[in-house]
């Protein structure tokens, strides 16, 4: 390195004072080493002032001072513990601060540097290295297949249900009606009912909307979503979509008549590829009830395709005819009543409730709260609907009763955005109405009965209890959400304020319950788990594929001569992954008999109710809902201002 001179600092004069009578108050003796040449200059006005400056500029021009003049000035002197310097030109640094220097970064280096380089090299490392999955997110790649093997028309190249094959390919052409091909078979018969169907794809779109993230985080979100399109495709042409006014709706394809002996999907145990009775369709010339559920579907879903602006706004367009032929007031008649085919199976019992649940659904999907949004808290629509009058069944959501989701899905609407007047008085009454809905399900409040393996009887220990189990464990997890996401720590049930860790517990318990945690140790999943239900109440299921799809002689069973399979104490030779079954007796036993459809029938309704409880309890892909995904397309909401009260009269 080059030297340097005192001169090439910016400070090119140093004054040098020394008073010879200072005392050194921080202890240990001042040392001076000064190198002066000719450089150094003494300003003339410091040298003359003072008795300190008693001595001439050549002592000063000296490297050194004579011993006793350092004794006098500086006391004492160890020349063997003379400090060392290191002059960075316009710094000078002692040895041993250097030293203190460079040990302190390395010590920085030690204590922060190296821990964020090593935690960087492990995310770096393990960031495509996924923690591995819990038991809700393999349940959940398990029971969406249950959509695959259930789906009906020609089969997608990548439907990974290798024993079946397409089917339903003249659906809907006898007697000269449109084609309806597509969609999903029901159950385990080869029936397609609109309106559970329909109730499905919203509960799929639903659980979509609210938890896209851990869909994606696990890899199912492209898969969800081909499933809902499967449906919604189909939906739509079951009326005429391109149209803003229409008149009918096509409610059902398939099924049967009770007493029946003519073949038809109950009368004949065969695959749906094998199908060779006739396939008839019902027509509904009235029906809010089924055309506000296929609004809901139509709605929910245009929000999950938010992405693809084409194919949502014909959603959307879908939706909206329908709900202008449900609010027709000349066609307020259940779609279901006086039809054989239909009433006896899927039943509706009313259409208020899908009125709240449509036009909830309509509002998100538009943000039109004139039109939508003050149907939704329409208070006649509310007391129609038996919101507040605390009926228990009408706080169990199911294919039939959409209340309880409807008031979950507005108290989001008050939870996150408050719009205020003239909303807030019903928005409040739902809440209200939904708080209770979730109390009637603890078991502490004695609303339902349970059994003594730890299932809420829902259905009052009728067959097929698991579906209302799955849907109120939706409800459950995602009203935790919503609280959760606001920073609510729970709601009262009367007086008594509820931790909404006691209603995580509820929700964990049923689906904990359905997944084996019950005293028969079985999974109602089939294919999850070591032990589940073997003798399915399905006919694809039951009957040996290669049968159907690879024999040289069509490899078809008739009508009647499938019944050997249905009788067969043999477990089904296909294994229908993902189908929920109806679930045990109120006294927990379950038989695994494929005559005992009450038990062993799965259903698309009961399963898409599963798909959205597991979704909701995954913790992969984090916790917690997409806050705003619903909210797309509100516009901002600011409170109206309340009405002037009326004059004072004396």
């Amino acid at each position: 390195m080059p030297s340097s001179s005192v001169a090439d600092c910016p400070l090119h004069k140093i004054k040098v004072v020394i008073e010879m009578y200072s005392a050194n108050h921080w202890g240990g003796s001042f040392e001076i080493n000064a190198a002066a040449d000719s450089s150094v200059e003494v300003d003339d006005h410091d040298k003359n002032h003072g008795p300190n400056m008693d001595m001439d500029r050549a002592a000063f021009s000296n490297h050194h001072l004579d011993e006793i003049q350092q004794s006098w000035l500086l006391g004492p002197q160890d020349k063997s513990k003379k400090k060392k310097y290191v002059d960075f030109g316009c710094i000078v640094c002692s040895h041993n601060a250097l030293r203190w220097i460079l040990w302190s970064i390395f010590i920085a280096f030690l204590v922060i540097g190296l821990p964020i380089i090593i935690s960087n090299t492990i995310h770096s490392t393990n960031k495509h290295h996924q923690p591995p999955p819990d038991k809700y997110t393999q349940a959940l790649k398990t029971a969406l297949l249950f959509f695959d093997a259930q789906m009906s028309g020609r089969l997608p190249k990548d439907n990974n249900v290798s024993w079946r094959g397409d089917s339903g390919l003249r659906d809907g052409l006898s007697d000269n009606k449109r084609p309806l091909v597509g969609g999903y078979y029901d159950a385990g018969d080869n029936t397609k009912f609109h309106f559970p169907m329909a109730f499905s794809m919203t509960m799929l779109s639903w659980s979509v909307i609210e938890y896209s993230q851990k869909y994606k985080a696990i890899g199912e979100y492209d898969h969800v979503r081909q499933l809902i399109k499967w449906g919604t495709d189909y939906l739509l042409l079951t009326f005429n979509s391109s149209a803003t006014t229409i008149d009918q709706i096509y409610s059902q394809v398939g099924g049967s008549q009770n007493g029946s002996t003519a073949p038809d999907d109950h009368t004949c145990w065969q695959g749906p590829e094998d199908m060779s009775y006739p396939r008839p369709v019902q027509i509904a010339t009235q029906g809010p009830d089924l055309a506000s559920e296929m609004v809901a579907a139509l709605a929910s879903a245009s929000i999950v395709f938010w992405d693809d602006i084409k194919y949502s706004k014909k959603l959307l367009d879908g939706a909206t005819a329908l709900y202008n032929f449900a609010v027709d007031t000349s066609k307020r008649t259940r779609y279901s009543k006086g039809n054989p085919h239909i009433a006896p199976y899927y039943m509706s019992t009313g259409y208020f409730d899908e009125y709240m649940w449509s036009a909830a659904w309509m509002y998100y999907a538009t943000g039109n709260a004139t039109t939508y949004l003050e149907r939704a808290t329409n208070e006649s629509v509310a007391k129609n609907a038996k919101a507040f009058n605390r009926i228990p069944d009408l706080s169990v959501l199911s294919w039939d009763n959409k209340l309880p989701a409807a008031e979950l899905l507005l108290t989001r609407l008050r939870i996150f955005l408050s719009p205020g007047y003239p909303y807030e008085d019903m928005l409040s009454r739902y809440h209200d109405a939904m708080g209770l809905n979730m109390c009637s399900y603890l078991e502490e409040y004695n609303v339902f009965n349970w059994t003594k393996g730890g299932m809420v009887q829902l259905n009052h220990g009728r067959p097929q209890p698991l579906q209302y189990v799955a849907n109120a464990a939706f409800l459950a997890s995602l009203f935790v959400d919503y609280m959760s996401a606001n920073n609510i720590p729970g709601w009262y049930c009367g007086s008594k304020f509820m931790s909404s860790d006691e209603l995580h517990r509820f929700a964990t318990s049923q689906v904990n319950y359905i997944l084996g945690a019950n005293p028969m140790n079985m999974s109602y999943l089939v294919g999850y788990g070591d032990k589940f239900p073997k003798h399915v109440h399905h006919r694809g299921a039951s009957i040996p594929s290669h049968h159907r799809l690879n024999s040289t002689t069509n490899g078809k069973y008739s009508c009647r001569g499938g019944w050997i399979w249905f009788n067969s104490t043999k477990p089904n030779p296909n294994e229908i992954k993902g189908a929920m079954v109806g679930g045990p007796y109120k006294s927990d036993l379950f038989r695994d008999d494929r005559r005992d459809y009450g038990s062993t029938e799965p259903t698309l309704a009961g399963n898409a109710g599963l798909v959205a409880a597991l979704v909701s309890l995954t913790t992969s892909g984090g916790i917690g809902i997409d806050r705003n995904t619903i909210f797309l397309t509100l516009p901002s909401l600011y409170p109206s201002t309340p009405p002037p009260p009326p004059p004072w009269k004396p």
